[in-house]
């Protein structure tokens, strides 16, 4: 009887869920800030969606995150459970790790990402968003995704990293894959297998030929005797591929759509230029291109908020929950510019906040100054049916986005 009502206690979640993630978290409310739910035949998880809980449960060091230690977890609730070793290398990276572990690993990479070295690149983003847009004006109706929201982080993140850009529609196609919930486990396995060789053979390249990007410069930096491995250097450029672009994307993307379906918002934005900054971390609020943090477990009881989870069990914080968190925010359903959206939870908090933050600010700065300038009658194109996002509790992003430039 016990184990009935237990069960009843578990949400189990639709593939309504991704067209708007938000009826399920206003519902979730009402039976408090942490709950578990369960998609489809997986297991079910612990979900945090209150941003008081949230925030202390991103920075709770009893929350782990080593991904050795999460498929002992894993591998105790279902002996059946099976791993390739290709998941295990991609996997193996400073998001998926604890201290001291990930303190090295953090400490490798933290020097590119700094706000010095990333104003430095704003002469290049400003040079490509200008080609982009110069591009989309030679049209009346665009898909923004695909002309300008993905291939501007896109090509940052190759520059960056030393990626070849002609390569992206394989990586694009890989993470859309590996980031979504459920699909074909075929199609997973393959799509590791072929990223993880990649990846391979790129670290390679640049242990025998390196080049001036950051992929070379962690392939032969030292830190106080360190070096990273192939293997760390493969779950690196794995990590910086998909967080450099996949947050950007969607980040311009989500934010444009906010606007275009908030006319004053958006005639307020084209009037104000000097808004843009600020409303940026508005658009990171409301949009919340990362939907949930990657998983943690515990290997002990651990209280959150009135709530004990129980030893050896996952834990996700829903960040685009608790950045919708009444208790936090005002009327935190409505996009607006004017509030106050400091806070938010979009790129993390405590030790595993999000590295590459300070360059998707940027990134996006200059894309939505640029956008409102060349466009400023911009408008969403008419559709016969509503846009589709896609099924990825990590990410939260659009399909497409069709556009008319000129209103």
């Amino acid at each position: 009887m016990a184990d009935i009502e237990a069960q009843d206690l578990i949400e189990t979640v639709g593939a309504d869920f991704f067209e708007d993630p938000q009826v399920y978290y206003r519902r979730w409310r009402e039976r408090g800030p942490v709950l578990q739910v369960q998609f489809s035949q997986s297991m079910p998880v612990w979900v945090v969606i209150g941003y008081a809980e949230g925030r202390a449960a991103l920075a709770d060091p009893r929350l782990h995150k080593s991904v050795a230690g999460m498929m002992e977890v894993v591998r105790r609730k279902d002996p059946r459970a099976e791993e390739g070793s290709e998941s295990l290398t991609l996997s193996g990276h400073m998001l998926n790790s604890d201290p001291p572990e990930h303190t090295r690993l953090r400490k490798m990479v933290n020097k590119a990402f700094t706000t010095r070295r990333v104003a430095a690149l704003r002469p290049r983003i400003e040079e490509i968003t200008a080609g982009l847009l110069d591009q989309m004006a030679e049209q009346d109706e665009v898909d923004l995704l695909a002309a300008f929201a993905t291939p501007l982080p896109v090509t940052v993140i190759c520059e960056l990293l030393g990626v070849p850009f002609e390569d992206r529609a394989e990586f694009q196609h890989w993470t859309k894959v590996l980031v979504g919930v459920g699909g074909d486990v075929a199609e997973r396995r393959r799509c590791t297998a072929e990223m993880s060789q990649y990846l391979a053979e790129l670290v390679r390249t640049k242990r025998s030929d390196p080049g001036d990007d950051l992929l070379s410069g962690l392939t032969h930096a030292r830190e106080d005797g360190d070096q990273l491995s192939d293997e760390e250097l493969i779950a690196m450029a794995f990590l910086l591929l998909i967080a450099g672009h996949e947050t950007t994307v969607n980040l311009i993307a989500s934010g444009t759509y906010a606007l275009l379906r908030n006319e004053s918002q958006f005639r307020a934005l084209r009037e104000d230029p000097a808004g843009v900054r600020a409303a940026v971390e508005e658009f990171l609020r409301f949009g919340s291109p990362v939907e949930w943090s990657t998983v943690r477990y515990t290997t002990e009881p651990v209280l959150i908020g009135d709530t004990e989870i129980p030893a050896e069990e996952f834990v996700y914080v829903a960040l685009a929950a608790a950045n919708h968190d009444p208790a936090r925010y005002h009327d935190p359903d409505n996009l607006d510019l004017t509030g106050d959206p400091s806070g938010h939870l979009s790129f993390g908090h405590g030790i595993h906040f999000c590295v590459g933050a300070p360059l998707a600010r940027v990134e996006a700065e200059i894309a939505f100054t640029a956008l409102l300038q060349r466009f400023p009658n911009l408008a969403l194109a008419p559709q016969t049916e509503p846009l589709q996002w896609h099924p990825s509790l990590l990410i939260r992003g659009l399909v497409t986005l069709p556009v008319r430039l000129r209103g």
